[in-house]
């Protein structure tokens, strides 16, 4: 079940970068990322972000790398 997750993640991030004019229309623009990222193509950015960040996620549970990266970078704040 974990592939298929990753798998679908990573197609999800793909569609997300490959096909932005589509989701900035359908879902519309980010206020925040318009106010932090620039003046018009914020939202855009952050959709590739958001899709990019998707692609890396799927990436990792496909991999089974999933629980490695999180120990590596933040589970040090929860285990003592």
């Amino acid at each position: 079940m974990q592939y298929f997750i990753g798998v679908i993640c990573a197609v999800v991030g793909v569609l997300m970068i490959l096909k932005t004019p589509w989701f900035l229309e359908n879902f519309g623009t980010i206020a925040w990322a318009e106010e932090h990222l620039g003046t018009s193509g914020g939202s855009r950015l952050m959709y590739k972000f958001i899709g990019l960040i998707g692609i890396f996620i799927g990436f990792l549970l496909v991999t089974n790398m999933f629980g490695g990266f999180l120990m590596g970078t933040v589970g040090k704040l929860f285990i003592r």
